[in-house]
Formats: C-alpha cells, structure tokens, sequence
C-alpha cells in the first residue's frame, strides 16, 4: 500500500456561491512529478473524483500539498445528494444507492456524496435520482459527471 497524503483543493462553490477549501487523501503515484491518485469521494469540490490523478504541489501560503490541475480522469461521476424529508436517515438513502453499485461517504445527517463507477450505467441511477427528488425525499446535484455517465443519464 502506497504512503497517503491530504491535498487542499481551493475553489469556488457555485452552491454556496463562496470560495471554500476542502482535503482529500490521496495516494502517491510520482511525488517528484508532483502526481496523486484522489483517494476518497469529495463532498463539496466540482469536477473531481476518486481514482483522479492530479498535480499538487506544496503551496508556501497554504503551507501544505495543494491541487493545481487533473492530469488524468477516472471516469466516475460525484453526485451530492440531500435528504430533504427528515424523517429518512441519511444511511437508509446510501444504502439503496449503495445496491445499485455506488460508494458514498457521510458529510453529516442530512447529506452525502455518493460516486458512480466508470463501469456502471448512469440510466437507473439517474432516474431512481429523480424519482427521489420528485418525490421530495432528496435534493441532488452532480458536480463531477463523466462524459459517459452524461450521455447515460440524459437519453
């Protein structure tokens, strides 16, 4: 198993519609070239995704590793999902999603990020996605959704 590091992404939220920072634990792939695998699902950073590789660098202000580009894309998407009917637990929701073929990590009750594989097909997630929201049991949004799983989800 390869040594992990935390990387700071600094970004603007379009949701919150502020400059947020957030860590993500990576693998080393190339230290001197600056090259990392993301390791866990992000909760709030748009267009990135585990199994990413990217170039971070140490950063003097930030004073740690710090996300400066994606070198290359795993082809998963991150979908943010939150439970708009409180009566539902959080993990209740993760586990049906879960069935389907996607991992997702607990922010807090209430919300979660949950990824789709490369390999799985967009089309039922996406619709059991709407039917939830429809149904004003979720609210999601999909900040990192790969090529694949946009021409799935969207027929």
């Amino acid at each position: 198993m390869s040594e992990q590091v935390k990387i700071l992404f600094n970004f603007h939220s379009n949701i919150f519609d502020e400059q947020m920072v957030e860590t993500v634990w990576a693998d080393k792939v190339d230290q001197e070239k600056g090259l990392y695998k993301i390791d866990n699902i992000p909760f709030y950073i748009p267009l990135i995704a585990s199994e990413d590789i990217v170039f971070a660098e140490f950063d003097e202000t930030e004073q740690m590793l710090t996300y400066r580009e994606t070198v290359e894309y795993s082809g998963r998407t991150v979908i943010q999902v939150v439970i708009m009917d409180k009566t539902i637990e959080t993990n209740s929701i993760r586990e049906i999603f879960y069935k389907l073929g996607c991992e997702s990590e607990k922010a807090n009750e209430g919300y979660f990020s949950m990824e789709i594989p490369a390999n799985l097909n967009y089309e039922p997630i996406k619709k059991k996605l709407d039917r939830m929201e429809n149904s004003e049991i979720i609210s999601y949004a999909e900040p990192t959704i790969s090529d694949k799983h946009r021409t799935e989800g969207y027929n």
